[in-house]
């Protein structure tokens, strides 16, 4: 059989978790059709003697809502392996929405994700209202890789409700049927299910909690069902677990109800109403699923951390008074200032705003869980090597060692605070989260937090500490790594044509030269519309990232080839 691509002699390790074995992989009309000794040349070959072939990675947890529908490169994630990505999460988006909502929506994105007002402001063309409109928009669009999305909960509360539903009114009974029938409309239309939040971090840029924070169990059971109506979709939340007896059971009986997946993020801390029973989740969750009910917990691979610096949205200083005042200079300017002596002194007698209005910028002087991330960056770091620890050795305080640290590399050196996944100082948490039945990689948010988190990067973070580089206790075998990076997620929101390497399915590949494989540090770059800052993470060692069949990537440089496309809903199994 003629084949469009063959990528000869590498190392394959399918995603199911068989043991790598060396195989050729035949590639035509965008699907994998033979997997062994490929005899005959195709028109494309790709050498990977000496390299490792894995499916392209599924993301099931990003925020590219937005970036969709005028880019068509999704950084960073395209950077990092990924083939596919599902965006809505987190009850956030922006589909439906009415012409007089728009700035509603966008404040809402604003202060949940962390994207600046007017990179959304001129960035979206707002040329839909409701969400089958919203799925045409990327339908006609082409992307580097496969996009999926849900329905966002928020919007069609406040869609539905006005003000009412941004206010956290309770919804009508005649309010909760328009809400399922725009659900059943979108998930027929291709929304892979739908998303929502119950946490309090979750707030719009004028601080108020996210519309669905506070909604009532009929109107999460009237989502729900309009799902099991359709017969297809999962459900997606975020909760603080500050009742975790009350929460499980009923996201329980929305299962049970329901028949329909569901996944919640899940995170070890105690900053907030965290859960420190993430265990029990586990636990629970696995149970549940052994009794037919599918539940998963998305962990992350990492700690939550949060970046700190001089171009990003937090750092330690960034609510003292004169401090703000530098706010309005040019970044060299200002940088220039900052490093006078006498400004230094000012605003270091000056105290933070204890209660700031960013919820997360509490965190910019807990200087225990502060560290020089460095690059390449160390994710696992002892407490020890922390900003308290490194000023106590030293003499200073932590906010004189910040200030002068903020200061290098010209102003752009960056610290690395640690919010979540991270209390005893290791990522054993993590691991223990990611091996537990009752879990699935996610929480990555790649599309978001533009100026404080950066972890949209974590397929190759687990590629490269957890597989080779960890040195403060277990690592990961590959075939492990991988199955949790491809089939798991594509399997967890009905993806069952991708993340295997066999006949039969999606030909979204990558060719990764293992040795070289090499994570670098977040960078703040000015690519948005409107000339907005956004962090990205690059990567060494992807020698070649396929999707669908054409390359998108060569050793870390797109090659213009855009086969992405959106995926309308959940895909059936591969067949040979």
């Amino acid at each position: 059989m003629a084949h469009a691509m063959d990528l000869a002699g590498g190392l394959v390790v399918d995603g199911a978790g068989a043991e790598a074995f060396k195989a050729d992989v035949g590639i035509a009309a965008g699907r994998i059709v033979e997997v062994g000794e490929v005899v005959g040349r195709a028109r494309d070959e790709i050498d990977a003697r000496g390299q490792v072939v894995t499916p392209g990675f599924v993301d099931i947890h990003t925020h590219y809502d937005g970036q969709v529908t005028w880019e068509n490169r999704l950084v960073p994630s395209s950077y990092h392996g990924v083939t596919t990505v599902v965006m809505g999460n987190c009850g956030v988006g922006f589909a439906p929405c009415r012409p007089d909502q728009h700035e509603m929506l966008i404040g809402l994105m604003e202060g949940v994700e962390d994207i600046p007002h007017p990179v959304l402001v001129e960035g979206l063309p707002w040329t839909w209202e409701t969400y089958p409109q919203y799925l045409d928009l990327l339908a006609s669009r082409h992307y580097d890789m496969d996009v999926c999305a849900y329905i966002p909960h928020a919007p069609v509360r406040v869609y539905v409700m006005g003000q009412r539903g941004a206010d956290r009114e309770p919804a009508t009974v005649e309010e909760l049927q328009q809400m399922a029938r725009i659900v059943r409309e979108a998930v027929e239309a291709g929304a892979m299910g739908v998303s929502t939040s119950r946490t309090f971090f979750h707030r719009s840029s004028d601080g108020k909690s996210t519309p669905s924070f506070a909604a009532a169990e009929d109107e999460l059971r009237a989502l729900a069902l309009a799902l099991k109506e359709c017969g297809k979709g999962a459900m997606q939340l975020i909760t603080d677990f500050d009742d975790p007896d009350r929460t499980l059971a009923l996201l329980r009986r929305m299962v049970e109800r329901s028949g329909r997946p569901l996944s919640v993020s899940l995170l070890e801390g105690g900053y907030g109403p965290m859960t420190l029973r993430w265990r029990e989740v586990l636990d629970w969750a696995a149970e549940s699923t052994s009794a037919g009910l599918p539940i998963k917990a998305q962990v992350l691979s990492r700690a939550i951390g949060v970046m700190l610096g001089h171009e990003l949205t937090l750092n330690t200083f960034y609510t003292c008074e004169s401090y703000v005042k530098l706010a309005g200079l040019p970044f060299a300017e200002r940088i220039r200032v900052l490093g006078l002596p006498e400004v230094k002194a000012r605003i270091l007698a000056e105290s933070a705003d204890p209660n700031p209005p960013i919820v997360l910028g509490r965190l910019a002087r807990e200087f225990e869980h502060v560290f020089i991330l460095g690059d390449p960056p160390d994710y696992e770091q002892p407490f020890d090597q922390s900003i308290a620890a490194r000023a106590e050795r030293a003499g200073v305080t932590p906010e004189e060692l910040v200030y002068d640290l903020m200061l290098e590399r010209d102003g752009k050196n960056n610290l690395y605070v640690t919010l979540c996944n991270y209390e005893h100082g290791s990522l054993d948490s993590s691991l223990a989260m990611m091996r537990h039945p009752g879990a699935v990689l996610g929480l990555g948010d790649g599309g978001a937090h533009c100026g404080t988190i950066c972890d949209g990067s974590y397929p190759t973070f687990m590629l490269t500490h957890w597989l080779r580089d960890r040195t403060r206790g277990e690592r990961l075998p590959l075939p492990q790594v991988v199955k949790w990076l491809s089939q798991d997620t594509a399997r967890a929101v009905g993806l069952l044509d991708r993340g295997r390497i066999a006949a039969g399915y999606k030909a979204d590949l990558n060719v990764i030269d293992l040795d070289h494989l090499r994570l670098h540090a977040p960078e703040a770059v000015y690519d948005l519309p409107a000339g907005g800052r956004r962090l990205v993470q690059r990567a060494d060692g992807y020698a070649a990232t396929i999707v669908g069949g054409s390359i998108v990537h060569r050793r870390g440089v797109p090659t213009g080839a855009l086969p992405g496309r959106l995926v309308r809903g959940p895909q059936s199994a591969a067949t040979h």
